[in-house]
């Protein structure tokens, strides 16, 4: 029996003891070899397509489902304590976002943890008792998230206002934890651990190893600011837009100024966070932080590269910067960095993909901290915001950028990983399932994807265009504030 941590000989992976050992990815292999005699290459890319669209599109609004109940919950403690209405217009407002946002994540939430099983029955036949526990959990912060999100709601008016914001808490706890306990799942995917190997078969279970393994502290805190940032900077460019039209009320200066405060804070303590999950990820998968800066071969005092194609085995087109790349993984100017033909061409991930995604999500991290950065100094002197028009026009841009950012960052994590659905452990193409016709089903998920689109963004559109407070028997309408 080999144990899950790593093994010396194999490159830093886990549980290998040298081709076909006891424990050793041989081992896996003899076991999964139904799966991957089966599976077709087209059956392995439907697959990938039809996950990486669901994750693609699932991660946005569960971003929103972390951040905007916080935020939320902000305008209407400050609508409270202030007594401004402009804040618990914007409460309402938002809630009501919220409400159909959740509703929505649910539906494609639901579809993901099908899509576990159903396309990878390989991984989840096998490994479904390792990383079973975070998914349990989360089932349980999704019910009490759904049940306070339910009060919160429907009892503006039935509640004294104190106790209505208590019941705003638990949203924000169970989306955040919630986020934490799919993340550490995922997490467990990049660096496994909590089970051990023999024979070629799972023993010696430890569920709560496995969701707290080393990558979850670094992945799990880097998604949950992401989310802040989303919601911060998308709930910010609604308003940005507004204003730019002349609409500079204070209802759309404050539906601006907060959610967008709350995004200036998460921004600089993100870079912070990304730069200790690059160290994380320059330790546990070197191969994947190869793939990141495109180097190819095993050096010392490497450079960092700004831009560049990967072509013939080089990297070409790209600036570099001396010794900084040992520098920022080693905290050591001359330190090794360990590239991409130590390894096989087979165990590589699509190099340009992961380098350039990493580029960019890099490119528009540092755009959007100079862009708080801008906010931030004007508004020390200044008590205000920038006047200047070019201001709110890249205010506007920052939703869309900070969401770009997030798949960007989504595709280094995904793709970066492969040829691994379980990092040095299992193959994506044998944890395929060898059923024909995946094809069809990338197809019904993508159209279900589209119907969701078209419905969300008609209902959000509708609920700017109409009244900034929900009617409904149980409430009073707040009638001594214009809207412009």
């Amino acid at each position: 029996m080999i144990p899950s941590g790593r093994v010396p000989g194999y490159r830093g992976g886990y549980a290998d003891a040298g081709p076909g050992g006891p424990g050793s990815v041989g081992d896996w292999g003899a076991v999964s070899t139904q799966w991957a005699s089966a599976a077709t290459g087209a059956n392995l890319e439907a697959a990938r397509l039809q996950m990486g669209v669901s994750l693609g599109w699932h991660i946005v609004l569960a971003c929103f489902g972390v951040g905007m109940p916080a935020i939320t919950l902000l305008a209407e403690w400050r609508g409270h304590r202030t007594g401004d209405t402009a804040y618990r217009l914007l409460a309402r407002r938002w809630a009501r976002a919220m409400g159909v946002l959740f509703a929505v994540g649910a539906v494609s939430g639901t579809i993901l943890s099908f899509e576990m099983g159903l396309l990878w029955p390989g991984m989840m036949g096998t490994y479904g008792e390792v990383i079973g526990l975070p998914f349990a959990i989360e089932g349980i912060a999704f019910f009490i998230e759904a049940i306070f999100l339910g009060l919160y709601l429907y009892a503006w008016d039935r509640m004294p206002p104190g106790r209505h914001l208590l019941t705003g808490i638990p949203i924000v706890i169970a989306g955040t934890s919630s986020a934490l306990f799919v993340v550490s799942t995922n997490a467990w995917m990049q660096q496994p651990t909590g089970f051990d190997l023999a024979n070629g078969r799972i023993v010696d279970v430890r569920p709560w190893a496995a969701m707290f393994n080393g990558s979850t502290p670094s992945q799990s805190v880097h998604m949950i600011l992401a989310a802040f940032m989303v919601a911060g900077f998308t709930m910010a460019s609604v308003y940005a837009v507004a204003m730019l039209r002349g609409r500079r009320d204070r209802y759309h200066r404050l539906g601006f100024l907060l959610p967008f405060t709350v995004a200036v804070v998460i921004a600089p303590i993100q870079i912070v966070v990304g730069d200790w999950s690059a160290h994380h990820v320059g330790s546990s998968q070197p191969i994947k932080l190869a793939a990141m800066e495109g180097l190819f071969e095993t050096e010392r005092g490497v450079a960092l590269h700004l831009g560049g194609i990967a072509v013939d085995g080089e990297l070409r087109y790209s600036a570099e910067i001396p010794n900084a790349l040992s520098l920022l993984a080693r905290w050591d100017a001359n330190a090794e960095v360990i590239g991409l033909n130590s390894v096989p061409s087979s165990d590589r991930p699509p190099i340009n993909t992961v380098h350039l995604a990493f580029q960019l999500m890099v490119v528009l991290g540092l755009a959007l901290l100079a862009l708080v950065a801008w906010f931030a100094l004007y508004w020390w002197r200044r008590r205000d915001l920038p006047r200047t028009p070019w201001f709110l026009r890249a205010a506007s841009l920052a939703g869309i950028a900070a969401l770009i950012a997030l798949e960007a960052g989504w595709v280094v994590t995904e793709v970066g990983r492969q040829p691994w659905i379980v990092y040095e452990v299992l193959r994506t193409a044998d944890a395929v399932n060898p059923a024909p016709g995946l094809v069809w089903g990338f197809v019904l998920v993508a159209a279900v994807y589209l119907v969701l689109t078209v419905v969300s963004v008609y209902v959000l559109r509708r609920m700017v265009r109409d009244k900034p407070v929900p009617i409904a028997p149980q409430e009073r309408d707040v009638t001594d504030f214009t809207v412009v």
